[in-house]
This record gives structure tokens, sequence and C-alpha cells, in this order.
């Protein structure tokens, strides 16, 4: 590897060509001065806002807290002594001097816990865990705010360039920037610092006064009162919800998905809020009451797929959709990994008009996003029968932590 300290690496003394003496020193600083920008420039605060320590102590609350089960009705900034006694140092600097916290090397980053992110300032509610997503910048990201009438937006033209910068809208703390390079269906990236934020796990929402969000993670708040707080103006408001505690609310549909071996389908579609239910099995071919030793052949038509019930008031088909095109390589026409032939091919299979409108759309919508470099080939065709298979492949990798699967979340 050549030595970036040395403008010509074939002079041991550090001269460049002709033999003029280079500054080593002030091109080493000149690079790491370089580095820290370019870091900070994918996510951070301005230019005056170094990268602060890390494993600090997080704040212990939250201000305005309310009884336990009350909901949360104000939102305000404490005046600046008390911040300095509430915060740590490395919260206080971001929140309040726009500074940046390292990449990779902060709390939320790498958190994939359900749950919502308040403003660590005024406990305004900012983010879902629903709506967060590996970026891969070492920075918690997010496609959308929870709530838009929380978040602010200004432009930020520190660091030699225009940004975007993100605020709270009551507490006025910095939270970090907005690019537009995030996944579908926004095409936006909040490139949040997690020292700006205070993650509540969803067992946490209704005795911290967030329970009107509970309904978002397909859970119902207990008291009367949580339920009934209002979202602010402009807010979409959850899904209502009655009955028991993390029970649905009734109203179900079921959806009909194949792309590819249905042990890795069916995973991650059960961990999707509002999935109420999952069976594999075979559908899309000619030969009845099919077994894998049928359709494993590849010669019954049949693609291995998952039927999945849900809660529509919680998770509607468009954004199942959604989901099920970030599982799969829906490009390959009959082949998932390293599993190849038509009963691993992507189809959706709609058991209504509605349905069918639904997946051109979203299918149109992924084939224009660019996210994929081929077309996509995903078969939009209505549902036949279902052969549920046999138990051995049902729940196969919750018996089978360990066993085979070529699928995962795509950006």
């Amino acid at each position: 590897m050549k030595d970036p300290r040395q403008a010509n690496p074939d002079a041991p003394d550090g001269r460049g060509p002709g033999g003029r003496a280079v500054d080593v020193g002030a091109l080493t600083l000149a690079l790491i001065a370089f580095a820290a920008v370019a870091a900070t420039v994918a996510c951070g605060g301005r230019g005056g806002g170094e990268a602060l320590a890390e494993n600090q102590t997080p704040a212990a609350s939250t201000p305005n807290t309310p009884a336990k089960g009350e909901p949360m009705k104000t939102f305000s900034k404490p005046t600046d002594e008390e911040l300095k006694k509430r915060l740590t140092p490395q919260q206080y600097q971001v929140t309040q001097a726009e500074g940046t916290e390292p990449a990779f090397r902060n709390e939320y980053w790498n958190n994939h816990a359900a749950g919502i992110y308040v403003d660590v300032v005024s406990g305004e509610p900012l983010f879902s865990s629903l709506d967060k997503y590996d970026s891969g910048t070492g920075w918690p990201s997010f496609t959308k705010p929870i709530d838009p009438a929380n978040v602010t937006t200004r432009t930020d033209d520190s660091l030699f360039m225009s940004r975007t910068e993100v605020r709270s809208r009551q507490g006025d703390s910095h939270l970090g920037h907005l690019f537009d390079d995030g996944p579908g269906p926004t095409g936006q990236r909040f490139c949040m610092n997690s020292a700006a934020m205070r993650f509540i796990p969803v067992e946490r929402l209704e005795a911290e006064g967030y329970g009107r969000y509970l309904p978002l993670f397909g859970k119902s708040p207990a008291s009367s009162s949580a339920a009934g707080a209002s979202p602010a103006r402009g807010a979409a408001a959850p899904a209502a919800s009655t009955g028991a505690p993390g029970k649905s609310a009734g109203r179900k549909e079921t959806a009909l998905l194949a792309g590819g071996c249905f042990w890795g389908m069916e995973e991650l579609l059960r961990k999707i809020p509002g999935v109420l239910q999952t069976v594999v099995g075979y559908t899309g071919g000619t030969t009845p009451d099919a077994t894998y030793e049928d359709v494993h052949t590849g010669q019954t038509g049949h693609a291995e797929s998952v039927q999945i019930v849900f809660d529509p008031d919680v998770l509607s088909y468009e954004d199942l959709l959604g989901w099920f095109f970030r599982m799969h390589d829906p490009t390959t026409m009959n082949q998932q990994g390293n599993d190849q032939g038509s009963q691993y091919r992507s189809a959706i299979f709609y058991t209504s008009d509605e349905q069918r409108r639904t997946a051109e759309k979203v299918k149109s919508r992924v084939d224009a996003s660019g996210k994929w470099k081929r077309p996509v080939v995903t078969q939009i065709v209505p549902a036949g029968p279902f052969w549920k298979a046999e138990e051995f492949h049902q729940d196969y990798l919750q018996k089978h932590p360990d066993g085979y699967t070529c699928h995962f979340l795509r950006d």
C-alpha cells in the first residue's frame, strides 16, 4: 500500500517530482481534515461540530413526562441551564451546537428493536422503527418521520455546500440532515444523530405517554386516555383498534406471494407489524393436492409461496408489497440465490381487482425506481388453489434458526 504521506513514494526523503520538498506534516493534516469533512457530510452537523466522544450515558428522562399511562400532550424546550444539567455533553453539543457524533459508534445506528424515537430535548415523537433502515452510513436512517408536523427543515450552507438540515419543531434541536438517496417509496434518507434522540420500545410506549402509537405495531392502548390522545395536526393518525392489547381489531385480508424458497420468505414476512398469520405452500400450478415431491421437479407449474393473513388497519396491501419487493430479487425469472426453477419465480397472486391494481402500481414504481439494474419480471396473476405445504416446512427457520435462507431485506 502506498504511503499517503509521500508525494512520490519512490523518494525516501519525501521529496516530490522534480526534487521539491514536500511538507509531509501539512499533507497529513490535509488528508485527516478531508476525511473528517467527508464523514460529517454523510449525515452530521456543521463545520464547527467535531465528532464527539462515544459511549456517553444517555439522558435519564424526557422533560414534561406525564403520570404513568397518561398521554404526552405538551412538548417544550427547557432552559439552557436545565439542558446542561440534564443532557450529556454529547447530547448538548449535537442538539444545541449542531455537532456530529461518530459514525458506527453511536447508540442507535444498529438498533433493530420495535418502538419510536423521540427528541431527547422536548420528547416530540420523531421516527418509528418501522421506517428505519440500514443505510450503511453508520448513523440511524429513516425513510420518513412518524409525524411530519414534528420536524422542520432548513438550508445548511456550511462545509462549502448546500444541505437540508432537520430540526425538531418544538425543541428546535438539531437532529441531522435530509438526503434524496433513500429507498422507496419516499426516496428520502433522514440521517439522524443518535444523541439527538431517545428510543422508547413498544412495551414502554403507554407507560411513557405514547400509547397512541401502539396501533402502528398491532397493539391497543390499555387505558382510554392514552388511546384518546390525538396526534398533532398534519400527522397520519394511527389505525383504530379495539380489543385486548396486541390483538387485531378484527378486519383481516389475505395475500399470496411467491419470491423463492418459502422458508426465508416466511421468516421475514412473519416479523412485519400487522401480519397475523403465515402459511407456506404451493400455488399457481395444475397438479391437485400438490406436495413438495411434486413441486420440486419444476414440472407442475406451482411456485413455493406464502399465504399471509394481515390486518389492513395496521398494514396496507400496498405496504406489504413494498416489503415483498425488498426481500427478494424480482428481476430473476426463475431463480433466487442458489435456488433455480419455475417453482422459485417471483409472483403476486391477487385475490381481487383492487389487489391487482395495487400490485401493478407497486411493481411499476419499483421498476422505475432504479434500484434494480434489470427489469422487474414479477408475475401478477389471479390466485388459484393453494395447497398447504408439509408440516416440516411450516415455520422452518423458527425450528431451525441456522437453516438455509437466501432472503434478506434490502434498503
